[in-house]
């Protein structure tokens, strides 16, 4: 039996417009980003998931490594979650526990996603191991968020998304966007699945997606885990998207809302990003993208989430220094928005002097905007941009020095598939 199940939100990523039509929801993405290891999010954020989405299989092409070009004083500590970040059926009884070496825990948080109840733990008496008091409960998922310092003081911090089994575990499907939410004209409809599915045509002709705007919609499966569904050109402006599935005796029904048109280009030639609504350009901002030792990839990508502030770490991108540690360990980078699962996010740059946006390509992948730190000035590139974007939102990079491509699952990186072989893939045509 294939059981679809909604299982709320993945992260507690921060949402907030201040401009029409900026309404926002957030969505968490299919994998980690390799360097994000923390997000500090709004107190009124929304939990992200749309109906619990998960882990696909491993992005096929290699990112370019992402972040911010500057290096910082990295803490020793090292704090370990088990089970790993992206964790699926997992049991009720598993042993999940957070263990840190070379330092201690400060502070532990277990939180159910959907419901944002806390679940109760114990932190050892030594301050180097912390479990929950109790069984998890089934068919949710779970935010772990962990902090602890070296005995220099230096902070560290980790954190990580796991699901507990479902009763008709067989398989478990997961489906993005929310049920309710509105995003912008890129969004994919993605439905994820823990285990390869074999018959792919039985399991797509009970998922059928329709829209408002009377444009056809194909299904592709990107990998044996992950079938998405999009129109041959983005959805048109103001539909409604509605996803009918009856799998495995589940019938549930999903509709979202497409937003208003926007179309961001950034040019990492010029070093200029454009911004078009509805046709309409609003907006040109100076950028900083990926150098020449570290391009940003080309293509369209799309904005899959959003945090008002993300710590990103070097390590696990491998870029250290000759001592181990990270080039660079920031605990707040302002105002990040995910565009590909490999690591690849647009943010806000505090670090980098005025000098550079617009002239100079800094930094380890990301398309950096101009920032101060905290965030806190409305009137940045960053903080607008941030404030006048959906989930779901286009990106487009060109004239960048990135030569690999960028496969259509890393991330929601659908768009880059030609029309042809987006059908081709469907298993049902």
């Amino acid at each position: 039996m294939l059981a679809v199940t909604a299982l709320g939100g993945i992260s507690h990523a921060a949402t907030g417009g201040n401009g029409t039509g900026d309404q926002q929801q957030t969505q968490a993405p299919a994998t980690p980003a390799a360097y994000v290891t923390q997000a500090t999010p709004e107190a009124s954020a929304t939990p992200a998931a749309p109906e619990g989405s998960a882990t696909p299989a491993s992005p096929t092409a290699s990112a370019p490594s992402a972040g911010p070009a500057t290096a910082q004083d990295a803490s020793d500590a090292r704090i370990k979650i088990t089970p790993g970040q992206g964790a699926h059926n997992v049991g009720v009884d598993h042993p999940v526990e957070v263990t840190v070496s070379d330092g201690k825990l400060t502070k532990v948080t277990m939180t159910a996603v959907a419901t944002g109840a806390e679940v109760p733990g114990t932190l050892a008496a030594d301050g180097t191991s912390w479990q929950p008091d109790s069984a998890l409960k089934p068919a949710t998922r779970y935010q772990i968020a962990a902090e602890a310092q070296d005995t220099q003081g230096r902070s560290a911090a980790e954190n990580a998304t796991i699901a507990t089994v479902s009763p008709a575990n067989d398989f478990i499907g997961h489906l993005s966007p929310l049920n309710g939410s509105t995003v912008g004209v890129g969004m994919p409809v993605t439905v994820t699945f823990d285990k390869a599915i074999t018959d792919k045509a039985a399991v797509q002709s009970e998922i059928q997606v329709r829209s408002s705007s009377g444009q056809q919609v194909v299904g592709h499966w990107l990998n044996d885990g992950r079938l998405d569904f999009r129109p041959e050109t983005y959805w048109k402006p103001g539909s409604t998207v509605t996803v009918d599935m009856n799998v495995g005796g589940v019938q549930k029904t999903v509709t979202f809302k497409i937003g208003r048109s926007q179309i961001s280009t950034v040019d990492a030639k010029t070093k200029q990003m454009t911004v078009v609504r509805d046709g309409k350009k609003i907006k040109t901002i100076p950028i900083s993208s990926g150098s020449t030792e570290h391009p940003t990839y080309n293509g369209q990508m799309v904005i899959s989430e959003k945090f008002r502030h993300i710590r990103m770490n070097a390590a696990s991108v491998n870029l250290t220094e000759k001592d181990g540690k990270p080039s660079y360990d920031i605990a707040a980078v302002p105002h990040a928005m995910r565009l590909s699962d490999s690591g690849t996010f647009i943010h806000g740059n505090y670090w980098g002097a005025d000098s550079v946006f617009g002239k100079v390509n800094t930094s380890h992948g990301c398309v950096g905007l101009k920032d101060v730190k905290g965030g806190g000035d409305s009137t940045k590139p960053a903080a607008w941009f941030f404030d006048h974007s959906l989930i779901g939102d286009v990106v487009i990079v060109k004239n960048s020095d990135d030569k690999t491509t960028l496969a259509p699952d890393n991330g929601l990186s659908d768009w880059n598939v030609p029309w042809s072989e987006w059908t081709a893939g469907s298993a049902t045509n």
